[in-house]
């Protein structure tokens, strides 16, 4: 009985926190939550000034049903100097390009601030970027994604795919 007592409340204490997570006391949906677990984002800066803010969400995590043949990442950035993205369509010249282990995107698709991903980030600013770039499949269980322009650069926003 000297035990009991204890062990019960230590139970209770321990149970009763089992089904609560990190997203638990926000009003998130399950596709937010996934987004939030698998988003990052990094400065972009040319030495010690800073350009920029980049950030990316590894969509293949949150829609896994949907993504499933190329590696596809929703990028939302700022930069303080407007540049064009890199477009595998486009001739023009590269002035932006956001590499994933160091291979350029397939396809660039250029998003309003209202797209069906800006949700999941909530994130709807005029004076940013919205992309949606897809990548060949990557063989690799890390994922780098880093992005380049002229002299500036972000760090690599690394992801780890599930393994297969």
């Amino acid at each position: 009985m000297k035990y009991t007592l204890p062990i019960i409340i230590f139970s209770l204490l321990f149970f009763g926190c089992a089904d609560k997570n990190a997203f638990s006391k926000f009003n998130m949906q399950k596709t937010q939550e996934l987004s939030a677990a698998n988003s990052q984002s990094s400065k972009v800066k040319t030495g010690e000034n800073i350009d920029g803010i980049v950030s990316a969400i590894y969509l293949n995590k949150v829609y896994p049903n949907i993504y499933t043949v190329n590696e596809y990442f929703y990028v939302f950035l700022y930069l303080k100097d407007e540049k064009k993205m890199y477009n595998p369509n486009s001739t023009d010249d590269i002035k932006l390009t956001i590499k994933l282990n160091n291979k350029l995107p397939i396809k660039v698709e250029e998003l309003s601030n209202e797209n069906k991903f800006s949700y999941l980030a909530s994130v709807k600013n005029e004076w940013q970027r919205y992309y949606l770039l897809a990548y060949k499949k990557d063989v690799n269980s890390t994922l780098n994604l880093a992005l380049e322009s002229g002299l500036s650069s972000s760090d690599k926003l690394v992801f780890q795919k599930d393994e297969q």
